[in-house]
């Protein structure tokens, strides 16, 4: 496969085409379960209950694996969700994290989680944490959980618990040593990194609607990938990854379902970065 292109294509049909240890990191944050219809056929995010969006997940990331090289890394963006819960968003632009109310096409929209097996209505599932321990038997080196604290929240009408105002990054690894540049990621102080990273959600004004912020590979390709290297995206979404991975003198391969999601990342490293003219 070319370099620095976001092939329309399934990811595992695209990581099964990739040689072994072809790539140096993988930075991407899957669909999450149950939250949003892409409005794609075999998207991720639609199973019928928690345990088969793992399944589906262990098996991407085993390709991932593969071709990751030994000194790779993973580092994987992942939210969580309650059950039975639905927000309407139809017709206002999302940015940010906060809902603008201004009318805007959005490329997904939102759909309510399923109550299945031992779930019952308003438990919260557990996604991130069970994909996690899933990645580790299945033969990963799980190595750290970095919490995404958010500033800007989406709001959330709720009077029993509180705001969720953060995600999970996951950082795995195919082996127990790999690369990790700690001096391209130190604090303005000079000391190591902390495992809460403050950033506010992407002010991104395209359709997509589940973007995170270019600081966020930013860090994740500074420390898991060589300069030079090849960073790994199989839900490229509207393309933060590989746009950071080039700003960052990187090359990236891509892969996303839909057509006019990659149009509307393509125009965006156009625009910023002259790419695909």
């Amino acid at each position: 496969m070319e370099l620095n292109k976001i092939y329309n294509i399934d990811c595992l049909q695209g990581l099964r085409q990739l040689p072994d240890e072809s790539v140096h990191c993988c930075v991407t944050s899957p669909p999450y379960w149950g939250l949003r219809d892409y409005g794609v056929v075999w998207q991720f995010g639609q199973e019928e209950t928690p345990e088969a969006f793992v399944t589906r997940q262990v098996e991407v990331f085993r390709e991932v694996r593969r071709v990751l090289r030994r000194d790779g890394t993973l580092w994987l963006n992942i939210g969580d969700s309650y059950a039975s819960i639905s927000r309407q968003r139809t017709e206002e632009q999302v940015t940010g994290g906060l809902i603008t109310g201004k009318a805007h096409h959005i490329a997904c929209k939102d759909q309510i989680n399923k109550v299945t097996g031992s779930l019952k209505r308003k438990d919260l599932v557990g996604i991130p944490w069970m994909l996690a321990f899933a990645l580790r038997a299945d033969g990963w080196y799980l190595r750290q959980d970095i919490i995404w604290s958010k500033p800007n929240p989406m709001p959330e009408p709720t009077k029993d618990r509180c705001t969720k105002s953060h995600e999970y990054i996951f950082l795995l690894t195919k082996s127990q040593k790999y690369y990790f540049n700690q001096d391209a990621i130190r604090i303005d102080s000079g000391a190591n990194r902390r495992s809460v990273w403050v950033m506010s959600g992407a002010n991104y004004q395209g359709n997509h609607c589940a973007t995170f912020p270019e600081e966020l590979p930013h860090i994740c390709i500074l420390a898991g990938c060589p300069p030079d290297g090849v960073v790994l995206d199989p839900y490229s979404g509207a393309g933060t990854t590989a746009l950071v991975a080039r700003k960052l003198q990187r090359n990236f391969i891509g892969f996303e379902l839909n057509p006019e999601t990659i149009a509307e990342a393509e125009e965006r490293l156009q625009r910023e970065l002259g790419l695909f003219k």
